[in-house]
């Protein structure tokens, strides 16, 4: 199981934004600082996790399992449904990624734990 840890960062809200992505498994260890532009902290969220979903689908991982701090994200997909009109294609954009793995499981960590990602997505701030 491939273990993917994600987090969205604005510096503002909006602001210059940036997903972090950590993944790591068996042999693997991958980083990803990815500047967004401008948007606010949940769009940030919810791109973060379409990326990490993109990047899992290319590199054909099966099973997957994420980690965020987002409540939103998490509730989100867990619920299927979410009630701001500008984040339901969001939602639908990550909704194409998810039956291409085997197993897919989503999680909600405390901050504390998703320290990794969050750096990440910091430094990809500063790339915008």
């Amino acid at each position: 199981m491939i273990e993917v840890y994600i987090d969205g960062a604005s510096s503002g809200n909006p602001g210059l934004s940036g997903a972090g992505i950590f993944i790591k498994g068996n042999d693997i260890l991958e980083e990803y600082s990815i500047p967004l532009g401008i948007m606010n902290n949940h769009e940030a969220e919810f791109h973060a996790f379409i990326k990490a979903l993109e990047i899992c689908h290319k590199k054909a991982y099966q099973i997957i399992s994420v980690r965020t701090d987002s409540k939103i994200v998490c509730d989100s997909v867990e619920k299927q449904f979410i009630k701001r009109e500008n984040f339901k294609p969001l939602l639908e954009m990550a909704f194409e990624f998810i039956p291409s793995f085997d197993l897919f499981f989503i999680k909600w960590i405390p901050s504390k734990q998703n320290q990794h990602a969050d750096r990440l997505a910091k430094a990809a701030i500063h790339k915008n």
